[in-house]
This record gives structure tokens, C-alpha cells and sequence, in this order.
């Protein structure tokens, strides 16, 4: 199994990133606004509809609020598809900033070229969104 670890440091509190990223059925609104149209939340389901229509759907495994933590699993609608996914966002300190940690685990491990460079593509868009709103 592949893991893809990606990090930035975001100039804004680690409570405010940690605030944008456990919001989980606000992506569209502050994590990723313009990638995600729109999110929805059903018990532990997230479904993500992309500006193109295209929906994933997200199992939400835990949300830690002590640790900073939310990790999550595509179940439905990975592009590329998938064998396995499960990801996890950390938020640590970094003085008055924060550090975004992203762990995405995949199979089959041939993708995980194609993982990294959404990931690191991703996270850089996240960190303007959540400056932005600092």
C-alpha cells in the first residue's frame, strides 16, 4: 500500500485551520471553494459534487477535536478509481501558525504518483482558502 504524506505550514491559528477542516459539510464553502460545488452530509456520509457534476462519497471515520484530527475513506466515485483509500487531516502548531498534515493511504500503490500530485496540488489550494478567511 502506497501512503502519500503532504504538509504545509498556513499562515493563519491552528484553531482557525482546525475549525475549517472538522467542518466537514462546509468543503465547498471553506476547504476547497471553486473544486467542490457543493457537500452533503448523510450519518457518516460525505458527498462531494464536483463543479462537473461528478460525486464522491466519503465515509467520515472520526473527528478529533484533542488531537486535531478527522479521517476519512472514498467508498464511491474516486477519480482515478480506486482499490483502497483512507486520508487523514492533522493540524499541529507551528507558533501562532499551523501545520496541515495530509496522510492518504491508496492501492493499488501504481496510482500513488497520480495521488501525489492532486494531494500536493490540493493543500496548496486549501491553504489559500483558509488564509483568505483568517
Amino acid at each position: 500500500m502506497a501512503t502519500i504524506r503532504t504538509e504545509i505550514v498556513i499562515d493563519a491559528s491552528p484553531q482557525h485551520i482546525w475549525d475549517v477542516v472538522r467542518d466537514v459539510g462546509a468543503v465547498h464553502t471553506r476547504l476547497l471553494p471553486g473544486r467542490v460545488a457543493d457537500t452533503r452530509i448523510q450519518g457518516v456520509e460525505r458527498f462531494l459534487t464536483f463543479p462537473d457534476g461528478h460525486i464522491i462519497r466519503e465515509l467520515i471515520i472520526s473527528i478529533d477535536d484533542e488531537t486535531r484530527r478527522i479521517a476519512y475513506s472514498v467508498a464511491e466515485g474516486a477519480r482515478p478509481s480506486l482499490d483502497y483509500h483512507h486520508a487523514s487531516f492533522e493540524v499541529r502548531s507551528e507558533g501562532e501558525r499551523g501545520r496541515l498534515i495530509w496522510i492518504t493511504d491508496v492501492l493499488p500503490d501504481s496510482i500513488a504518483p497520480e495521488i501525489r500530485i492532486r494531494t500536493e496540488y490540493g493543500i496548496k489550494e486549501m491553504k489559500q482558502a483558509i488564509e483568505t478567511s483568517a
